[in-house]
């Protein structure tokens, strides 16, 4: 998928918008939605206005938040006004379905706000680009730079000098130690642990508890609790 480049992914946040919170449509109603949608919660200048989900019933609620609709009416909600979305499909077990979502968005018009939770911490030299979703504690070092529709969920630790490629979902208790690589559409579980100028190639899954002393080749699979490679 080809996102728009950064300087563009706020063109809808113009005077049209009403006044307070910019109403956030979360397309995913499922746990990682309720999670997104108190992420928005946070955050002052955003409110979760509508859930997106093929597979619930309009008019149902989620944590208080109505179902709008499926997939075929984003283009009606995007077009009624509320022009920011946030992607709530983690993609576990298939990132490409994450990715998929995405592209539907940027088809019926919406822009992505970087959903930083208030008690993360990115260093000022640290990058963050639209669509991320930071979550409590995470923290981003110098100088690292996090790409579009990243997930950092819950105690992510990214040291400096850091790069994570688009899409990639990072689950809650990762660390990565300085100047860490991770391709776009990577798979990174919980509790994982990644040494000192690794690269992760794109689309790699790292299963849950895994330590990482060498590079992971791109597609590959490295299974929970293993330490990788086996023999150095």
């Amino acid at each position: 998928m080809t996102h728009q480049p950064t300087e563009n992914l706020t063109n809808h946040q113009t005077s049209e918008q009403p006044a307070g919170p910019l109403p956030v449509l979360v397309f995913g109603g499922g746990g990682h939605g309720k999670a997104v949608i108190d992420l928005v919660r946070a955050l002052p200048g955003y409110r979760a206005a509508g859930i997106a989900d093929d597979r619930l019933q309009p008019g149902l609620e989620i944590l208080g938040v109505p179902v709008l609709g499926g997939s075929a009416r984003l283009g009606e909600i995007c077009a009624g006004g509320i022009r920011l979305a946030a992607n709530a499909v983690g993609g576990i077990g298939n990132i490409r379905i994450r990715v998929s979502i995405f592209e539907r968005l940027v088809e019926a018009g919406f822009d992505f706000p970087t959903l930083l939770h208030p008690t993360a911490f990115v260093e000022p030299s640290g990058w963050i680009a639209p669509g991320a979703q930071v979550f409590p504690h995470a923290y981003v070092g110098s100088d690292s730079r996090v790409g579009f529709g990243v997930i950092l969920n819950t105690g992510v630790i990214v040291s400096h000098d850091c790069t994570i490629g688009d899409y990639t979902n990072i689950s809650p208790g990762t660390i990565l130690a300085g100047e860490v690589t991770i391709g776009e559409q990577a798979l990174i579980g919980m509790g994982v642990t990644i040494n000192n100028q690794v690269k992760i190639g794109a689309g790699a899954r790292i299963g849950n508890s895994a330590t990482i002393k060498r590079d992971v080749p791109a597609g590959a699979v490295v299974h929970a609790g293993q330490i990788w490679p086996e023999r150095l």
